[in-house]
């Protein structure tokens, strides 16, 4: 395995987080060591971190077992890179690295951070900490999301479900129904304490409704800070080149947050209809020979454009034909 230590300012770290516990890699040369996925965990990372000088922590996604020691070092003032684990996979792929053990796996993304710390562009792979209120308004978004997923699957199940299975099925689908119902509430009760002025701000574009932006602040907290190009590829709905030699191929949409593309995907296709500006984009492009899908996609993209520049300026949205 190719040695990556130290960056230019100190020592980056990697840490490979399961449910139980976290493997910690200071620097890719030292060996590893694992500490428990809890508080009592946690300060015994940081006792430790204490004497390195360290200059970025990388961990990857893990559906939300990360969070907790993410945020307990951002607190701590380190600064912390979560990242996908496809993208970690990738980069273990181009050093070589075929093996997965929660050491290796610990030390290549402390090699990662390496790479990333000396990134012109590493401000954008810096996790920005949480406020107590977007973390129970992400845990509601999240749940919520669930909840749907569960009620399309018991009604697809109900469909050829047996006479004596429906009724089982439909009294799942109404509790979950209910609780969605519930969910809703909180969710937007949440909004509106805590995020009234910028749910307002939200509301004056014609297809953003409540759970687009209980979603855009619980999932996309950069929105308003970047520009339309960045904004645009951190969602996932910029379309990326196909291009090698003489070779032209098709561009696409690939990576990014896929939560926030499915708002975005059912508040632009209202757009198409009661939105004027994401309506008449929609027609030229069907005018101009574009695929329905194409469209619809790029009507995505413009309306978080519309959106990301709304919120930059404090502005509501206008029209103007």
């Amino acid at each position: 395995m190719v040695s990556l230590p130290l960056t230019q300012d100190g020592v980056a770290v990697g840490l490979d987080v399961s449910k139980d516990s976290v493997e910690v890699a200071i620097g890719a040369s030292e060996s590893t060591f694992t500490i428990k996925n809890e508080p009592s965990g946690f300060d015994e990372l940081l006792a430790k971190l204490a004497g390195a000088r360290v200059s970025l922590v990388v961990l990857e996604a893990t559906g939300g077992w990360e969070a907790a020691v993410a945020c307990a070092l951002q607190a701590h003032g380190y600064a912390v890179a979560v990242v996908n684990p496809r993208q970690a996979r990738d980069f273990a792929r181009s050093m070589g690295q075929l093996a997965k053990t929660d050491s290796i796996d610990a030390k290549l993304l402390a090699q990662l951070g390496a790479v990333i710390d000396g990134h012109p562009d590493r401000a954008k792979y810096i996790k920005a900490i949480p406020d107590e209120q977007q973390q129970e308004l992400a845990a509601l978004v999240t749940r919520r999301a669930q909840l749907v997923a569960m009620l399309a699957m018991e009604t697809n199940r109900l469909r050829l479900a047996h006479k004596r299975a429906k009724r089982s099925i439909q009294h799942i689908i109404t509790a979950l129904r209910a609780e969605l119902n519930s969910t809703d509430k909180d969710m937007n009760n949440h909004v509106r304490q805590h995020y009234a002025d910028l749910a307002a701000l939200l509301h004056t574009a014609k297809g953003v409704g409540d759970t687009t932006i209980a979603t855009l602040i619980a999932e996309l907290p950069e929105l308003g800070k970047l520009s339309r190009r960045e904004i645009s590829a951190l969602v996932g709905v910029a379309p990326l080149n196909r291009d090698s030699g003489r070779y032209r191929g098709h561009r696409s949409i690939h990576g990014g947050r896929s939560d926030m593309r499915k708002a975005l995907y059912m508040a632009a296709l209202v757009g198409t209809r009661h939105n004027p500006a994401i309506r008449d984009f929609y027609g030229r492009l069907l005018a101009a020979g574009k695929p329905k899908k194409v469209a619809l996609v790029a009507c995505m993209r413009k309306l978080l454009t519309i959106l990301n520049a709304m919120v930059k300026n404090g502005l509501p949205f206008r029209w103007a034909p």
